[in-house]
C-alpha cells in the first residue's frame, strides 16, 4: 500500500474511532476523574503531613496515571469486534498496522494526554516539590506513550475474549514495571538534588523502540486472537 493510501487509512479509522468514543464520550472521562478521586483519598489516608505525602508524591503519581490509563484498555477494540469490522479487516488483508497505530494515538490522545495535563494539579494536591513537577511533566510525556503501546497490545490480544479487564491487567502491569521506575525515579533524582538525565534517557529510548515497533507488536497480536 501506499503512502498516501496508509495516511488515508490512518487518518480514516482514527476518525471513526473518535466519532465512535464520542457518542460514549461518558467513557473518556473515567480516566481522569478516577484519577482525580485516588489523589483526593490519599491524603485521607495518610493524613495531612505535607513531609510524608511529598516523600511518596513522585511514585503515587505515576501509580495513578498507570491504573487510571487501564480502564479505557477493555473497549479500544470492542467495538471492531463486535461490528465485525475487526473479522472484515483481516480478510481484507488491510494494513493492520494502521489500525494499530490509529488504536495506540487514540489511546493517548483519550487518556495519555488529559491525564499528562492534569499531573501538575495531582502533584501539588500530593504536596510534591515544584521544583519536580517539570521533571514529572517530561517523564509523563516520554512514559504514557509506551503505556499506551502495551495497553494496545494487552487489548489486541484479549480483544475476543468477554470481560477481559484481569487478564488485562494482569498482562499489563509487570510490563509497565520498568516504565513506572525510571519515570518515579527521575522526579527522585531531581527532588533528591540530583540529575534525572539517566532515566530520562531510558524513558527516551523506550518510547522511540515502542512506538516503532508498538504497531507491529499489536497487529501480530490482532492476529493471534483472531486465530
Amino acid at each position: 500500500m501506499r503512502s498516501g493510501g496508509v495516511g488515508s487509512a490512518f487518518l480514516g479509522l482514527l476518525a471513526r474511532d473518535g466519532m465512535g468514543l464520542w457518542r460514549r464520550r461518558g467513557e473518556l472521562l473515567s480516566p481522569l476523574l478516577f484519577a482525580l478521586m485516588v489523589t483526593t483519598l490519599f491524603p485521607l489516608a495518610l493524613g495531612p503531613e505535607s513531609i510524608k505525602l511529598a516523600r511518596i508524591a513522585s511514585g503515587v503519581c505515576w501509580v495513578i496515571v498507570l491504573l487510571a490509563g487501564q480502564l479505557s484498555l477493555d473497549a479500544l477494540f470492542r467495538s471492531d469486534v463486535e461490528d465485525g469490522s475487526l473479522d472484515a479487516m483481516l480478510v481484507s488483508g488491510r494494513s493492520l498496522p494502521t489500525l494499530a497505530a490509529a488504536k495506540i494515538l487514540l489511546h493517548w490522545l483519550t487518556t495519555g494526554l488529559p491525564l499528562l495535563l492534569a499531573a501538575p494539579l495531582i502533584a501539588l494536591a500530593l504536596g510534591m516539590p515544584r521544583a519536580g513537577i517539570d521533571t514529572l511533566m517530561l517523564s509523563l510525556l516520554l512514559g504514557t506513550p509506551q503505556l499506551s503501546v502495551i495497553g494496545a497490545c494487552a487489548a489486541a490480544l484479549t480483544a475476543s475474549l468477554r470481560r477481559s479487564g484481569i487478564l488485562l491487567a494482569l498482562i499489563v502491569l509487570p510490563l509497565a514495571v520498568p516504565v513506572l521506575i525510571f519515570g518515579a525515579g527521575a522526579v527522585e533524582a531531581v527532588l533528591a538534588g540530583g540529575l534525572a538525565a539517566q532515566p530520562l534517557l531510558l524513558l527516551a529510548a523506550g518510547a522511540v523502540l515502542s512506538l516503532s515497533f508498538g504497531p507491529l507488536v499489536c497487529a501480530s497480536a490482532v492476529r493471534m486472537s483472531a486465530s
